[in-house]
């Protein structure tokens, strides 16, 4: 026998019957709000079966029965596609990660007091300590007196919407030998930290031994 196919008022009406059938078939109380996915799946099983044990609606048991399938096989597709999603973006947040601590630069991020959240391993190799030390510590305090007050300024600065700065700074000695650096600050717009990258200013040349002859 070929049933029709319900349209979607049809459809809803039969939603609408089903719950209203599941707390009195077979004696079963009203579901609680909190009730598990399995009682309730017991239950609408209890609504088929009492659907098709009546040839009045038998043709109703049938319609709902594939209408819950293909919502079955809509979850399923569902469920698949946020499996594919999460695998996508877990790959690409790897791969942004792995790009940031391989950076051939000194990468680090800070709060707007100026506490460091986070550091690539070049930042580590340029402080000469343990990424894991110098979390939460104050940025400036890895620079001389002079650049660190360069450092707070700026830091005030963005606090009132300065966009970013280019600043000549000098590290502290030890553990970072004393070295000069050229400092990238930016705010970061998407949330209320700073960007800083620094890179190392070169070495003057130093003079040939025949000019230092002359």
């Amino acid at each position: 026998m070929t049933h029709p196919v319900l349209a979607a008022e049809d459809i809803a009406l039969l939603r609408v019957r089903a719950a209203s059938q599941l707390s009195p078939i077979a004696g079963t109380p009203h579901l609680p709000a909190n009730a598990g996915a399995a009682t309730g799946a017991a239950q609408a099983l209890a609504v088929l079966h009492a659907l098709a044990s009546s040839p009045a609606t038998a043709i109703d048991a049938l319609a709902l029965l594939h209408e819950l399938q293909v919502h079955q096989v809509e979850l399923e597709l569902q469920a698949e596609e946020l499996r594919d999603s999460r695998a996508e973006l877990e790959a690409t947040l790897e791969r942004q990660i792995t790009l940031y601590d391989k950076q051939p630069v000194a990468c680090f991020s800070l709060d707007r007091r100026g506490a460091v959240t986070d550091l690539n391993l070049g930042a580590a190799a340029m402080l000469g300590i343990d990424r894991g030390l110098a979390l939460g510590q104050p940025f400036e305090s890895y620079f001389a007196a002079d650049s660190a007050s360069a450092l707070q300024s700026w830091l005030t600065a963005a606090g009132v919407g300065e966009a970013g700065a280019v600043l000549t700074l000098q590290l502290a000695s030890p553990p970072s030998g004393g070295r000069a650096v050229t400092a990238h600050l930016r705010t970061d717009p998407a949330d209320q930290r700073c960007l800083a990258v620094l890179v190392e200013v070169p070495a003057a040349p130093a003079a040939s031994s025949a000019a230092a002859r002359r």
